[in-house]
């Protein structure tokens, strides 16, 4: 079989970000009570360390990170225009595989019905694997293969062809998965003179592809560029390029690139074909449904 489910990792959380955490929340809660911060001539470790002047800058400068944070979510509303223009989308995709060389390796037809409410479907349409469905609802996947009336728990992670996951063809929303907080402006692409926003995204649920995303959008029009995308464990499993269909004014992305990062080096290229309006029916949408008619269209 072409599915072989991968490890599941705990996440790690640094310990400067709780340490950070904890003093924003002492500082807060000192300025709420109305309690000194600092005693006149008595810093850390009595040896004279903070003023109050420099702590409340401190409180001010966490409270402003907490606000950037809270209002990164229109800039990656407007990142997700670019992927999926409508809330109910039929997607032709085509996946390609390249080798290290650059020779090509494979390639697959996939139908996405990406739906609301974080649903969708994908019916695998080249030959080899005609017939087999992967349904997504929220952070549950199911692979449905043909002949069988038992749909199969998968994760977001399974490969599907190359690099590609099924998370990577199933999920196009950004918003509704992840927070986060702008890092600052940067080159678009590290030998790049144009800049963009770096943006630094972390997963609100386990279910989610990536637990960590590093993105970098367009300063004025909010385009996605490119991404590093991080498992569990964060380590640095592929970089993504975005490339769009009118580069002086980008109106859709047309093409994701992957590389991995950890073995192969190989280029998977994901080619949004055509994209079109349409919801599905709602049985569509329930695994032991599609489990007893193994033929939609």
């Amino acid at each position: 079989m072409i599915y072989q489910l991968p490890t599941q990792l705990t996440p790690d959380q640094p310990l400067g970000q709780w340490r950070r955490r904890s003093l924003a929340s002492e500082a807060r809660s000192n300025v709420a009570v109305g309690l000194p911060l600092a005693r006149r001539g008595e810093g850390v470790g009595g040896s004279g360390g903070r003023t109050l002047t420099s702590l409340l800058l401190i409180a001010t400068a966490m409270l402003l990170g907490t606000a950037s944070a809270q209002d990164i979510t229109p800039l990656l509303k407007d990142a997700d225009r670019y992927r999926m223009s409508a809330d109910n989308l039929q997607v032709d995709t085509q996946v390609s595989v390249f080798n290290a060389d650059g020779s090509p390796d494979k390639q697959r037809r996939y139908t996405v019905f990406a739906q609301s409410e974080r649903k969708s479907l994908v019916l695998m349409q080249s030959p080899v694997e005609k017939g087999q469905k992967v349904l997504m609802l929220g952070d549950d996947f199911w692979l449905l293969m043909p002949n069988t009336q038992r749909p199969m728990r998968i994760t977001p992670m399974q490969k599907l062809l190359g690099d590609a996951s099924t998370g990577d063809i199933a999920t196009m929303n950004w918003a509704g998965d992840y927070t986060g907080h702008v890092v600052g402006e940067e080159p678009c692409q590290p030998d790049s003179k144009a800049t963009c926003l770096h943006l630094s995204l972390q997963a609100q649920r386990k279910g989610v592809t990536y637990q960590r995303i590093e993105l970098w959008i367009g300063k004025t029009r909010h385009e996605p560029v490119r991404a590093d995308l991080f498992v569990q464990s964060d380590k640095l499993a592929k970089q993504a390029r975005f490339v769009m269909d009118k580069p002086a004014n980008p109106t859709t992305v047309a093409e994701m690139v992957l590389v991995d990062q950890l073995s192969n080096k190989k280029e998977t290229r994901i080619q949004y074909l055509n994209r079109k309006e349409r919801s599905v029916p709602v049985e569509w949408l329930n695994p032991m449904f599609l489990a007893r008619n193994p033929s939609l269209e």
